[in-house]
C-alpha cells in the first residue's frame, strides 16, 4: 500500500508517511532536509498517527523510522529564533514531547524503530522510548541536549541510567559524545545493529514478525517489564500472577497451546476474547 498524503506538510511533502502494511503500520517521518527535526506540524501528525494505529484492531505492531541521512535530531532550534523573550521549553514538552513518550509507552502493540542515521537529543530518547531497536551499522545517537545548555528530555535522564547505568549515563548526558550503533548495541542500548543498506528490509520484516504473533501478550509483557522498574520483587511477582491470568483467557493461549500439541505453527489473532 502506497504512503498516505494529506497530512501536515513541510513545503509540497507530508511531515509524516504513514504506509498501512498487512497488519502492522509503517511511520516514517519526513523532513529530511532538517534530518527530520521535529516541528509542531510533525509533532501533530505522529500523535494522530499513533493514535489511528493503536484503535485500530488490524494494526497489530508499528514501525518508526525516518528518510534520508539521518533518523531524528530532536527539535527543529529554528522555530526557537526570534521574539522578545526567552521561550518556555518547559511548555513544548509538556505538550509535544512527554505526551510522545507517553502514547509509545502506552500502545498496546509493539513499537519497532528502525535508526536509519543520526539520532541527536529527543531524537536518541525517542529511539530508546521504542520497544525493539534496530540502527544501521552508521548511525550514531548523541545526547546533544548540554551542547545548547540544557538537559535530556522525552525520557532520557529516566531511560539511560536503567539501560546502561549512572556513570556511562553521565558521560553520555554531560560529554555530548556521539555513540556509535556498535557500541549502543554491546552497552544494551538498543537490541541490534545490522548493515545500512538491509535496515528497512529487516525492521519491516521484524515488525510484520511482531504482527502475528499474540499481541495481547506481547501488550502484557510492555506493561509488565515497564512495571519492573518501580516494583519490588513482591510486587512484581503478584503483578506476573495477575497478568498471566489474563493471558491465560485469550484466544492466543488457547491457540498456542492447541498449535503446540498439534505440532503445527500457531495462528495468533491478536483479540483479547
Amino acid at each position: 500500500m502506497q504512503p498516505k498524503t494529506g497530512l501536515p506538510t513541510t513545503g509540497l511533502e507530508p511531515v509524516l508517511l504513514v504506509d498501512q502494511r498487512d497488519g502492522w503500520t509503517k511511520l516514517t517521518l519526513n523532513r529530511p532536509e532538517r534530518l527530520n527535526a521535529f516541528n509542531e506540524a510533525m509533532h501533530q501528525a505522529l500523535a494522530a498517527a499513533l493514535d489511528e494505529a493503536g484503535a485500530d484492531e488490524h494494526c497489530r505492531a508499528v514501525l518508526l523510522t525516518g528518510t534520508g541521512r539521518g533518523f531524528c535530531t530532536g527539535q527543529d532550534l529554528s522555530d526557537r529564533l526570534g521574539g522578545d523573550g526567552p521561550h518556555d521549553l518547559g511548555a513544548t514538552i509538556e505538550a509535544f514531547y512527554n505526551p510522545l513518550v507517553r502514547r509509545m509507552r502506552a500502545l498496546r502493540k509493539p513499537v519497532v524503530c528502525a535508526v536509519n542515521g543520526v539520532a541527536a537529543g529527543a531524537g536518541a530518547n525517542i529511539a530508546f522510548a521504542c520497544d525493539i531497536v534496530l540502527a544501521a551499522r552508521s548511525a550514531k545517537f548523541i545526547q546533544s541536549f548540554v551542547k545548547v545548555g540544557l538537559v535530556p528530555d522525552s525520557g532520557g535522564t529516566f531511560f539511560l541510567p536503567r539501560l546502561v547505568g549512572p556513570a556511562r549515563a553521565r558521560g553520555l548526558a554531560m560529554l555530548a559524545e556521539p555513540l556509535p550503533a556498535e557500541t549502543a548495541e554491546a552497552w544494551g542500548l538498543i537490541w541490534k545493529t545490522v548493515e545500512d543498506a538491509t535496515l528497512q528490509e529487516e525492521a519491516e520484516r521484524l515488525t510484520a514478525h511482531l504482527a502475528t504473533q499474540p499481541t495481547q501478550g506481547l501488550s502484557l509483557i510492555k506493561q509488565a517489564l515497564d512495571a519492573a522498574q518501580e516494583n519490588s520483587l513482591d510486587e512484581q511477582l503478584d503483578l506476573e500472577r495477575d497478568f498471566q491470568r489474563k493471558a491465560g483467557r485469550t484466544p492466543d493461549y488457547r491457540e498456542g497451546v492447541s498449535a503446540f500439541m498439534e505440532k503445527r505453527p500457531p495462528r495468533f489473532s491478536g483479540r483479547d476474547s
